[in-house]
């Protein structure tokens, strides 16, 4: 059923030339098919407050995107900015050249700080799987799991020649974090509904995915869910 898999679907629009036009569409294709969210920019936060309307789609946007490399004072400004633009969610990039040097604890005290910064609002943690290595994905679940995350998030689809979310990350992931309570969202490279498929049969709670009206024509087209 179309319906099963829209409430998985984060629907994305982070081009760096997107337009005010575009995020109205991306807003009304998400109210029309019953996406779970939007994930924008922060810059058109408020945009999609004021186009979402009553409709029960949250709205997403992203903090130190898509690098990563802000320092955690901004990071954390950034949060407080779009919660108070009307943000329901808060998608941060870590620090990936920190965690590629070994420097875990500082990975860990700046989702933290984000998570503070955030308060209620659920914060989802992408550590772009593209560039590190099992044992560092395997580290990055501990410390969102310890720092108190509410998901971790494959990918940011910026990676040059990257994947995005594979099956065997969130497999991993989903070993890794075993009975805990974290969530996943697998992001990036998304573009079908075998795909989308086969990533929540692998443990995925989210997708991240510019495609979600496709997928769901690709169910229409399959038969069901």
């Amino acid at each position: 059923m179309s319906n099963e898999i829209a409430k998985y679907i984060d629907h994305t629009l982070l081009a760096p030339n997107a337009t005010s036009k575009d995020v109205s569409k991306l807003c009304k294709d998400a109210a029309e098919h019953g996406f779970y969210a939007v994930c924008v920019n922060p810059h058109f936060v408020k945009l999609c407050k004021k186009e979402l309307g009553n409709a029960k789609v949250h709205v997403a946007t992203v903090v130190g995107f898509p690098l990563g490399s802000n320092t955690t004072e901004v990071k954390a400004f950034e949060t407080q900015r779009a919660i108070a633009d009307g943000a329901d969610e808060i998608d941060m990039v870590i620090n990936i050249g920190a965690l590629k040097e070994g420097n875990i604890s500082y990975v860990k005290d700046e989702i933290k700080a984000i998570v503070k910064a955030a308060g209620d609002h659920p914060v989802k943690v992408i550590i772009e799987c593209d560039y590190l290595n099992e044992e560092e994905k395997v580290a990055c679940c501990h410390a969102c799991i310890e720092a108190g995350a509410f998901m971790i998030k494959t990918s940011t689809g910026f990676a040059k020649d990257g994947k995005g979310a594979t099956v065997d990350d969130v497999k991993l992931m989903r070993r890794t974090i075993g009975t805990n309570k974290l969530a996943i969202k697998a992001s990036a490279g998304i573009r079908d509904y075998a795909g989308a498929k086969a990533l929540i049969d692998a443990g995925a709670t989210r997708l991240g995915t510019s495609a979600g009206v496709a997928i769901l024509k690709g169910i229409a087209t399959a038969g069901a869910y």
